[in-house]
Formats: C-alpha cells, sequence, structure tokens
C-alpha cells in the first residue's frame, strides 16, 4: 500500500483541487447565465424600438384624418410648446432632422424609434425614454439634429396651427431656386423672442398677415407634394413618398435701432 506521503500529495491538497474545480465550474455556469441574460437583453433591445407613429397613439386617439388633430403637445422650446398640426389619424411619422439656418433645437416629445442599441437597453432595463408618440432622428442638414420636426401626411391634408400666435409673415418656399407653395411665420403669444416658422404646405387662401391664430383649430393651409422635385428623408420611415410639412423655430428678428 502506497502511502499519501509517498505520492507527494496530501489529502487536503486534493480536496482543495476538487473545490477549485467545482468553483471554476460554477463560474463557467455563471459566464454562461450572464452572456444568455446579455443576449436576451439585446435581442429586447432591437425588438422594443418604438412602433409606428399610429400604433404609438393611446386608444381612442386615432382621430378621423380630416378633422383638426386632438390636443397633443410634440415638441417643446422652453417655454413654448408645439401642438401637432395635422389629425393624428393622418400622420404618417414624425422626424427630426438639421436645418440650413438658424433654428434652435427643439425638445422632442415621446420616444425614438431608431435609438441606438445601448440607449435601447438601458430604457429597457431602467425605464424611461419617454411617453407618448414615436419619432426619428433622420439626421441631414446643418446645427442641432432637432432643428426641425417634419410631420408627414399625405398631399392635400389639412395643416393647423402648431402654436396659439398672430400670422406675421407669409412668403413662398423656394427650393432648388424655384417656389413650392408657401413659408409661413407665426409670432407664438408665449414667446416674443422667436416665431415658429412652417413650410412645405400651401397657405390657406383666407388667410392674412396679422390674423391670431389657435392651436389645433385654425387652419392653415394644406400640404404639398414635393416628391417629384426632391428625396424626403421621411420615405425612409414611411410606406409613401414621405411628404411632410416642416416646422421649426427660429429667433425673431431684431428691430432696427434708430
Amino acid at each position: 500500500m502506497v502511502s499519501s506521503r509517498a505520492t507527494g500529495r496530501h489529502p487536503r491538497v486534493r480536496r482543495r483541487g476538487v473545490r477549485l474545480s467545482r468553483r471554476s465550474g460554477r463560474v463557467a455556469v455563471l459566464g454562461v447565465v450572464a452572456l444568455a441574460i446579455f443576449v436576451v437583453l439585446l435581442v429586447a433591445a432591437f425588438s422594443s424600438s418604438a412602433p409606428p407613429f399610429q400604433e404609438s397613439l393611446p386608444k381612442g386617439s386615432r382621430a378621423n384624418p380630416n378633422s383638426p388633430p386632438s390636443s397633443m403637445i410634440v415638441a417643446r422650446e422652453g417655454a413654448l410648446r408645439l401642438q401637432l398640426p395635422i389629425s393624428q389619424g393622418a400622420v404618417t411619422a414624425l422626424g427630426y432632422h438639421g436645418t440650413d439656418g438658424n433654428s434652435v433645437p427643439l425638445e422632442p416629445v415621446g420616444r425614438q424609434a431608431n435609438e441606438g442599441v445601448l440607449s435601447g437597453m438601458v430604457r429597457w432595463l431602467f425605464g424611461g425614454g419617454g411617453q407618448g408618440p414615436t419619432y426619428y432622428e433622420l439626421g441631414g442638414g446643418e446645427g442641432p439634429g432637432t432643428g426641425a420636426l417634419d410631420v408627414g401626411a399625405a398631399e392635400g391634408t389639412d395643416v393647423y396651427s402648431p402654436v396659439d400666435g398672430t400670422v406675421v409673415s407669409i412668403g413662398n418656399y423656394v427650393l432648388n431656386g424655384k417656389a413650392y407653395g408657401n413659408t409661413l411665420e407665426i409670432q407664438p403669444t408665449d414667446d416674443a423672442s422667436v416665431v415658429v416658422v412652417v413650410t412645405r404646405m400651401r397657405a390657406d387662401p383666407s388667410l392674412t398677415v396679422g390674423e391670431p391664430v389657435s392651436a389645433g383649430l385654425s387652419k392653415i393651409g394644406s400640404v404639398i407634394d414635393l416628391s417629384t422635385v426632391e428625396k424626403q428623408s421621411l420615405a425612409s420611415v414611411t410606406h409613401d413618398a414621405g411628404n411632410h410639412v416642416s416646422i421649426e423655430v427660429d429667433p425673431a428678428p431684431s428691430l432696427p435701432v434708430r
């Protein structure tokens, strides 16, 4: 019989080796479990991306496409609140992008549909990310990525004022040197330091400069079709040509010093 001394290995050493082996096995199992949880979270982050605009609306709020919109704030700029200018039932998508002007950044209200994987995982784990309609960040343009809000809808859809205020300007909307529809500027009642600029629409013929308008109640025009003259970014997230009305907030022009 060979003693433990003869083998050079003490029974306590063997027991320690067994414990280390078991511990390594548990660590490996925990690693596999952690990897599985990570994969589940990753899939959840992808699969839980916000649904299209219509599906993100509360039940019972999908209004008739031809009616004025129900009150819904879609963006903020300081104390200013921008309401949805098109009936909920007619909206195809909301999209933010940069501009080529001096517009101020808007704060989106709702939930970003094309957020990054990491942001999606954080939101999935800890909640948050905004409640309300879904929107997309489309990129492009200059300046802040939320400098303009595109509200998608079919050609001819009625457009209503996004704020309470006064019409201060009605001009042509110029694209590639040609006029298409109108640009409308509204001085909001709540903030005299800015003007709300609405473009890519045909102004209502009855509308005049100096006329007061009410958010969601005053019709100011209708959406025009620009799909034949440019590739519209909103088309990448809708099932149509991507026609839309665009809203931005610009600093109010300074009065000349006399």
